[in-house]
C-alpha cells in the first residue's frame, strides 16, 4: 500500500526530474539564439521603411541582376549620409575608372588645387637642356612658344639638346597592364617629359587621321607632326567604316588596316614608345621653325648645376586639370599624378608608383576613408590589381563636399545626357531624354566585365543623394543596367505624406 507520504515523495522527485529537464533546455535556447544573433545578416537592402527608391533598385538589382555577376552598391542621402539603399557596400569589387575618382581627390588632397607643372629650358656650355616636371597638358603649341621664348636669345646655334626626364622614375607601364594595350592611347607609357596631343590632354600619344578617299586609299596624316611615327597604310576605302591603327612593339611603326567610306574621317589615339624623346623630337622641330638650329644628337642628361634657365611653361591650376580627367576619363592624367604625389611626398627620389599610391591611400585615409579594404594598383583604373568597394567610392563623395577644392572636384563630372562632350563627357550619349539627364553628375567605369557609375543625383522630392553602383563578372555590359538605377534615383517619386 502507497501512503500519502510516499505519494507526495514521488510527486516531489518528478518535478526535480522535470526542473533538470527543462532548465539545460532553456540554457540550449538563450546559446542558439546568442549564435543567431552573432550570425551575419545577408546582404539585403536596407532602407527608410516606406522609401520607393529601395524598392525600385531591388527590382533593377535584385530582379534582373545578371547572372553570375558580383554586384555592389551604397545609395546615401549627401546631407547627414543617411543609408537609402545598400547591397554588399564592403565587398571588394574592381572599380575600373571609378578608381579615378580617389585618384583626383588625393591629388587634390596632397598637391593643392592651386599645383602647376613645370616645364623649362635650361642652356649651359652651347647645350639646351629640356627638363620636364610630369606636365599632362604640355600640347603642341605650348612646345612651339617654349621654343619661341629661346629663339628670342641672341644665340641661334647650339651644339647639342638633352633631356632629362629624371623627375620621375623610368618605369614607363603598369605592372599589370594588359600587353595587349601596347599600342593603344589609352595605356601609354608614362614619363616627367611627355606631351599632349590634343586638347583634351591625351598623354604620349599621337592622333592617326584618316580620310576616305574615292578610287585611293584613305588619306592619313599623323598629329602632332615631326613626331617620328612612320605609318603603314593598308587601309582601303570602300563602303566600310572599320578602321584600326596599331604600333609595332617598341617601335615607332604603325600599321593602319580596315576600310573608311569615301568622304568619312576619324582618328584613333596610338602611343609611342618613349615619351621623353617623342617631346624633344617635337621641341627641336619647333626650334627648327623659330631659326633655332642644333647641330648635335639629341641625348638624355640631367640639368647640371649652374645652368641658367631660358624659358619655362606652367600648366594650367589642377582644379582645371581634374576636368579632362574626370570628363573623359584620361588614364595619362591619373597617372602622371600619381607619380607626382611621390614627388610630393619624397622630394629626394624620383617620382613612382609605389610611393604615390602609399601617398594617394594616406591622404584618403585623412579624408576619411577606411582604407583597410582598399588597394590601390594605379592611378586610373588599368590595373586589377585595384579593391574598393561602394562604401569608399561614396565616402570620397560624401567627404569632398567639406572640402575647399569640391567645387572644382563637382564641375570636373560628367553629367548625363548633356550633348557637349566638353560638358557630357562619357556620359554625353547615356540617359538621354530621361529625368537623369542633366540631374546626374557621375565616373563612369568601364573594363572587360566591370562596369561601374558613382556620383551625385537629386531625386524628386529635392534630397541630394550619393550613389555607387559596381558591377563584376558580368558576361554582357551592365552599362544600361546602371544607367536604369541612375534615372530610378532622379525618378522615383518619394513615399506619400500620411495625416
Amino acid at each position: 500500500m502507497v501512503t500519502r507520504r510516499a505519494t507526495a515523495a514521488a510527486g516531489r522527485a518528478a518535478a526535480g526530474r522535470r526542473r533538470v529537464t527543462i532548465e539545460p533546455m532553456r540554457a540550449v535556447a538563450v546559446v542558439l539564439l546568442g549564435v543567431l544573433l552573432a550570425l551575419p545578416v545577408p546582404s539585403a537592402a536596407v532602407a527608410g521603411p516606406a522609401d520607393p527608391i529601395a524598392a525600385a533598385l531591388d527590382r533593377i538589382f535584385v530582379e534582373r541582376r545578371p547572372a553570375g555577376a558580383t554586384v555592389a552598391v551604397d545609395v546615401r542621402e549627401a546631407s547627414g549620409g543617411r543609408i537609402v539603399y545598400q547591397r554588399d557596400p564592403e565587398l571588394r569589387v574592381l572599380p575600373a575608372s571609378n578608381q579615378k575618382l580617389l585618384t583626383s581627390a588625393a591629388a587634390l588632397e596632397v598637391l593643392g588645387a592651386g599645383h602647376r607643372f613645370r616645364t623649362t629650358v635650361h642652356v649651359r656650355g652651347g647645350d639646351l637642356y629640356l627638363r620636364g616636371q610630369g606636365d599632362p597638358t604640355l600640347t603642341h603649341q605650348r612646345i612651339d612658344r617654349l621654343a619661341a621664348v629661346v629663339a628670342r636669345a641672341r644665340t641661334k646655334r647650339y651644339a647639342r639638346l638633352l633631356l632629362d626626364d629624371t623627375w620621375f622614375d623610368r618605369v614607363p607601364l603598369g605592372l599589370d597592364w594588359s600587353w595587349q594595350d601596347e599600342s593603344s592611347g589609352s595605356a601609354a607609357p608614362v614619363s616627367a617629359l611627355s606631351f599632349a596631343a590634343t586638347d583634351r590632354f591625351d598623354n604620349a600619344a599621337v592622333e592617326i587621321r584618316y580620310q576616305g578617299v574615292a578610287g585611293h586609299r584613305p588619306a592619313i596624316r599623323v598629329w602632332p607632326p615631326a613626331a617620328g611615327v612612320r605609318v603603314v597604310n593598308r587601309a582601303t576605302t570602300s563602303g566600310g567604316d572599320k578602321t584600326a591603327a596599331v604600333r609595332a612593339h617598341g617601335t615607332g611603326s604603325v600599321t593602319v588596316s580596315g576600310s573608311v567610306a569615301a568622304g568619312r574621317s576619324g582618328t584613333v589615339l596610338v602611343s609611342v614608345p618613349d615619351p621623353a624623346a617623342t617631346t624633344a623630337r617635337l621641341f627641336r622641330a619647333a626650334l627648327g621653325r623659330h631659326g633655332v638650329t642644333i647641330s648635335g644628337r639629341t641625348s638624355r642628361a640631367p640639368v647640371p648645376g649652374g645652368a641658367r634657365v631660358m624659358a619655362s611653361q606652367e600648366s594650367p591650376p589642377l582644379a582645371e586639370i581634374v576636368t579632362p580627367l574626370l570628363k573623359f576619363s584620361n588614364n595619362g592624367i591619373a597617372e602622371l599624378l600619381v607619380k607626382a604625389m611621390s614627388r610630393a611626398a619624397d622630394p629626394a627620389r624620383p617620382g613612382n608608383w609605389p610611393t604615390g599610391l602609399a601617398a594617394a591611400t594616406a591622404a584618403l585615409a585623412r579624408l576619411g576613408v577606411d582604407t583597410r579594404l582598399l588597394t590601390m594598383g594605379d592611378g586610373s583604373g588599368l590595373s586589377r590589381r585595384n579593391g574598393v568597394t561602394a562604401r569608399q567610392l561614396t565616402t570620397v563623395l560624401e567627404k569632398a563636399q567639406r572640402r575647399t577644392w569640391f567645387p572644382a572636384f563637382r564641375a570636373a563630372l560628367p553629367v548625363a545626357g548633356d550633348p557637349d562632350p566638353v560638358v557630357g563627357g562619357t556620359l554625353h550619349n547615356r540617359m538621354r531624354g530621361t529625368p537623369a539627364a542633366g540631374n546626374v553628375r557621375a565616373k563612369t567605369g568601364t573594363l572587360s566585365g566591370v562596369n561601374a557609375l558613382s556620383g551625385y543625383a537629386t531625386a524628386p522630392d529635392g534630397r541630394l543623394l550619393i550613389f555607387s553602383f559596381i558591377v563584376n563578372a558580368a558576361t554582357t555590359t551592365a552599362a544600361p543596367l546602371l544607367d536604369e538605377a541612375a534615372v530610378a534615383l532622379t525618378a522615383t517619386p518619394p513615399p506619400p505624406v500620411l495625416s
